[in-house]
């Protein structure tokens, strides 16, 4: 009979402090390059490249949309607004500076994860804290559906026959890529290293022709598009550059994804982490700086029907194959960008979990090191988005990014306290790098929901409060757990008690005489319990029980329970509550015996009789219960 895992789950509600980890030397790595596989924890865990591939995606995939987004708002000013695209994608690339930097920092500072939950925790209090990963949750679910509809999108317009289909692909690949994830984090990084790595070669590819030549080398793809130019303003107003700088800022969603599951990488973990930190930072802004200069040089307009990057991938290349490579590898990466939040997401998850914001079974982990639980309620949560949104893009996106701004605005405060507490070399100039992040992440978060609040980021602002309201009602009611527990006390001295077991029985067999031999090894006195209903036939039965009880004569009494009522486990919950009144002192357990046949399908064959009573006696009663598995195997 195991404990009730209960008692397991529950621990001490004081939380966790991440610890500094300035000043302090991290471990050396105990498994060399040469034997990755000598450790078979560290066998399911990320390299610098691996990690790159499993947790980059989103922020690579941005480049896709991210110049585009700055194109559309300064097409309102006509060609003039145009030619501040590169200086406001350049003022973009400052912050994503600023913010790789500042997340290298909460790398070394908080090893075990979390990212700006964890910094906030430590330094900016326990409601901050609630902020940070409400906020971050949101952003990563809104980023799987996205990321599946933006991809599924971009197939549709390939192939406008599968439009119908949308919400079918966008499921399917959501299937798939919770699938890959299912089997580890290193696995899913094997699987998406290859389009990763096909993307930005071509991206980088696409850059370096481009900015070779004098003209486009081909305008087919914007040929009979209507132009989303504006009329020709003299001056640029600081508010539309305010609002470009905003909407260009999606392209820095998935930088903080790498913080947030730092325990993902093998050991050493911190600096494998922040390895891949600054190559994301340095891909990412070169491919956003260099696709700015290509916009630029050919002078591209934005036209309907047609991307920013496919009207530069025909100007630089030309139309013909290496257009269609660069589409599709687009389209693959932004359906598998995905992956960013089934890698980070989890992770965070168990980080509330071990605080007690979340239910514990979101803190456990398959053999592979795969948080299993919070990969499938992603999953599940993403799909509603989906049939939600009917698989259009253009509905989710006024909802996305606002979390992640809000999150990078708590982890750089939160650092400010941090090189305040800690101080140490520099510490002056790291504060103010930090600090000067905040102000900009914080100014681009209101900006980011007061133009899109109409357009449906209320939904935003009115669902982080209800999440934060949901972690405090699981922190209570863990809290309440825990002191009826006595949880941090040492517990009484054991003692015995008088056993009673009771054993529920309907026929005479061989599992009957298995429940009793149990019963009187576990008991001080054992008592079989048959219930009897009033018709004739089971009246009959049950003295047809009695009868070959007696000739059997198993040296424990045959106790008949009477019931009015077509009802299996109250009459016994009933009988155990009587005999707890009338011996107080004496301990009561039902045993249950139940036959566990050699195939799953012959489950169905069975009356579940030991269930029924199982839950009655849980439900009804303080006994303890113990189930007797008789295998028929």
């Amino acid at each position: 009979m195991s404990a009730s895992p209960l008692s397991d789950s529950v621990r001490a509600s004081a939380p966790v402090e991440g610890p500094s980890a300035a000043g302090r030397a991290e471990p050396p790595d105990p498994y060399p390059a040469g034997r990755p596989d000598a450790d078979p924890v560290s066998r399911h865990k990320l390299t610098a490249v691996t990690g790159l591939a499993a947790l980059s995606l989103d922020a690579m995939a941005s480049v896709a949309y991210g110049p585009e987004a700055i194109v559309l708002v300064l097409a309102a000013a006509g060609g003039y607004g145009l030619g501040f695209t590169l200086p406001v994608t350049l003022g973009i690339a400052a912050l994503l500076a600023v913010l790789v930097a500042s997340y290298r920092q909460v790398i070394a500072a908080f090893p075990d994860g979390g990212g700006s939950y964890a910094v906030a925790k430590t330094y900016l209090g326990a409601r901050t804290s609630l902020v940070a990963a409400a906020s971050l949750v949101l952003d990563y679910v809104l980023n799987v559906a996205v990321a599946v509809t933006a991809g599924v999108a971009a197939l549709t317009s390939a192939l406008p026959s599968l439009y119908d289909q949308r919400v079918g692909i966008c499921l399917a690949v959501l299937v798939l890529v919770t699938g890959v994830n299912l089997r580890g984090i290193v696995d899913s990084a094997r699987a998406f290293l290859v389009p990763t790595a096909v993307f930005v070669g071509a991206i980088l590819t696409m850059i370096v022709v481009g900015l070779f030549r004098d003209a486009p080398a081909s305008t087919e793809a914007a040929a009979g598009h209507a132009s989303v130019l504006g009329d020709n303003a003299t001056t640029v107003g600081a508010l539309l550059l305010l609002k470009a700088f905003a909407s260009g800022c999606s392209a820095l969603t998935g930088v903080e994804a790498i913080a947030n599951a730092v325990p993902s990488f093998r050991a050493p973990a911190a600096r494998r982490a922040q390895r891949a930190e600054v190559a994301l930072g340095a891909l990412l802004g070169v491919m956003l700086i260099g696709l700015s200069v290509l916009i630029s040089r050919f002078g591209l307009q934005p036209v309907e029907g047609v991307t920013v990057l496919a009207q530069l991938a025909d100007a630089s290349l030309g139309h013909n194959w290496a257009f269609y490579l660069v589409q599709f590898a687009t389209m693959i990466l932004l359906a598998l960008s995905a992956n960013t939040s089934f890698g980070g997401l989890p992770v965070l998850l168990g980080l509330l979990a071990r605080d007690n914001h979340l239910p514990h079974v979101f803190g456990l982990k398959a053999d592979r090191q795969v948080h299993r639980h919070g990969v499938l309620t992603l999953s599940a949560v993403s799909a509603a988005l989906l049939l939600f949104s009917g698989g259009d893009t253009n509905t989710l996106v006024p909802l996305f990014a606002i979390g992640v701004f809000i999150g990078f605005t708590v982890a750089q405060t939160g650092m400010v306290l941090h090189w305040r507490t800690v101080r140490g070399p520099r510490w002056v100039g790291k504060a103010l790098l930090n600090g000067f992040g905040a102000l900009l992440t914080g100014v681009s978060a209101v900006v980011v929901t007061a133009t899109k609040f109409h357009d449906g980021a209320w939904l935003i602002v009115v669902a982080l409060p209800l999440l934060m309201v949901l972690f405090a009602q699981v922190h209570r009611a863990y809290a309440k757990i825990g002191a009826r527990l006595e949880v941090g006390r040492v517990p009484h001295v054991p003692c015995r008690q008088r056993s009673l077991v009771l054993v529920p029985v309907s026929s005479l067999t061989r599992l009957t005489g298995e429940a009793l031999s149990a019963a009187v090894s576990l008991g001080d006195e054992v008592r079989a319990v048959t219930v009897c209903h009033p018709d004739p036939e089971d009246r009959a039965q049950t003295e047809a029980l009695e009868r070959d009880w007696a000739l059997w004569n198993p040296g424990v009494p045959l106790i008949r329970l009477t019931s009015e009522r077509r009802t299996l486990g109250r009459p016994i919950a009933a009988y155990a509550n009587k005999l707890a009144e009338s011996e107080p002192g004496t301990r009561i357990t039902v045993l249950v015996p139940e036959a566990e046949p050699a195939h799953l399908w012959q489950r169905l064959l069975q009356n579940q009789r030991g269930a029924v009573v199982a839950h009655a006696v849980r439900r009804d009663t303080d006994a303890v219960i113990c189930r007797l598995r008789f295998r028929l195997g």
